[in-house]
């Protein structure tokens, strides 16, 4: 996707020009794929421009969602994004990193892109370190955090780079957790993964395997969408 500072979609439009974290693939795949259904609550981490928050609004259209942000100019972004929505009776914003957070409730799903580069060199711009790196927000951080805030019968979905993912699960893994759900994102047939998506429970999935699904942006040629992406984005955007 270009990085143009309006990007609009069917239902709303996300205005960026403030966001270190652009509108991108790989979370518009996730805020259509995960998991809200039949949820009353759900907790958006990290909701940068707001775009999660906004797409699962659209997806379930009476939970009320909770959508926190550290960075401040992200998190005025995001409120005016959500303000022009049709859906911003049911979305709340926190300015708040989510180890702070407290709510008077918690959650039936979390939602979240969180900053995912244990390791790579930091860019001189602040807040873009805060937006990729997890020096803000590690994995322990974050699933303590969601340990807390999550029903005991809740679920969270989440967005990762392959290695990423792979050590987040392992740790998740140690921590009590149980993969259910998983979508391994592919730019096209024959390129390597990029991106995982995975939807974690505390219970374990004992008579039904993991649901282990694959997602083709294009078709092999690199340039026409996917059937199957067409379909899983066609709510959103324009362009299908």
């Amino acid at each position: 996707m270009a990085r143009n500072t309006t990007f609009k979609f069917k239902q709303f439009t996300i205005q960026q020009d403030q966001c270190a974290m652009k509108v991108c693939t790989d979370a518009c795949v996730l805020g259509a794929w995960a998991d809200v259904h039949d949820a009353d609550r759900i907790l958006d981490i990290g909701t940068g421009t707001g775009l999660l928050s906004l797409m699962v609004a659209q997806r379930n259209s009476y939970g009320m969602i909770d959508a926190v942000e550290i960075d401040a100019e992200a998190f005025y972004q995001a409120g005016e994004n959500v303000e022009k929505s049709p859906f911003h009776q049911r979305i709340s914003l926190f300015h708040s990193a989510v180890q702070e957070f407290e709510s008077e409730h918690q959650y039936d799903v979390i939602i979240t892109n969180p900053p995912f580069f244990q390791s790579d060199l930091l860019s001189p711009i602040q807040k873009i370190n805060i937006a990729h790196h997890a020096s803000a927000l590690d994995f322990a951080e974050l699933l303590g955090s969601i340990d807390k805030l999550l029903k005991p019968d809740g679920i969270f979905n989440i967005l990762f780079p392959v290695s990423e993912g792979n050590e987040f699960y392992e740790k998740a893994q140690l921590s009590g957790w149980f993969l259910v759900r998983k979508l391994t994102l592919y730019h096209y047939e024959g390129k390597r993964a990029f991106r995982q998506l995975m939807t974690f429970s505390r219970e374990e999935p004992v008579h039904n395997p993991v649901d282990e699904e694959v997602l083709y942006i294009y078709e092999p040629d690199g340039k026409t969408y996917h059937a199957g992406f067409k379909d899983l984005l066609k709510d959103f955007y324009l362009k299908f």
